[in-house]
């Protein structure tokens, strides 16, 4: 193994590096403050497996998401109607300084959360402007597979 080589800076470069992190650090600061968001979307994805419900601005950018299995939640029971509504709760929490007010809820698959998780949504203090069902239905999809010989 040779030697190491030591490098010694110098008292211009050591202040140098120390105000480029300090600049990174006050950056990371002043954007880390949250506007005050009045309008966004809220879209609930259930599935028979999962329920996963993400929080947007009118623009589509993601403020805040919660998943079951993200709360503790394992096996068959992220899809009830009972974790949908503790998800509910957790976003509320998330979005209690910044989050809209008024939300547009955009409601895709077949789980069992789905109407629990709009009751809950109005029970904490959401003002629901629209529901939208999004969920994707096949025209007639692709060719079945053959049937099965026994």
């Amino acid at each position: 193994m040779g030697k190491k080589k030591v490098i010694v800076q110098s008292n211009e470069e050591i202040l140098k590096e120390k105000e480029g992190v300090d600049s990174a650090v006050a950056k990371a600061q002043t954007s880390k403050k949250a506007k005050r968001i009045d309008r966004g979307r809220v879209y609930i994805k259930t599935s028979f497996n999962n329920t996963v419900i993400s929080v947007t601005d009118s623009n589509g950018s993601v403020l805040a998401w919660v998943s079951a299995g993200s709360l503790g939640f394992s096996g068959p029971k992220k899809a009830t109607p009972f974790a949908s509504s503790k998800i509910i709760a957790a976003l509320a929490e998330k979005l209690k300084v910044t989050g809209p007010s008024d939300i547009d809820v955009i409601v895709r698959g077949a789980g069992g959360g789905r109407d629990s998780a709009i009751r809950s949504l109005v029970n904490h203090g959401f003002n629901i402007l629209s529901i939208k069902d999004v969920t994707p239905i096949p025209h007639n999809g692709p060719r079945p597979p053959k049937p099965r010989r026994v």
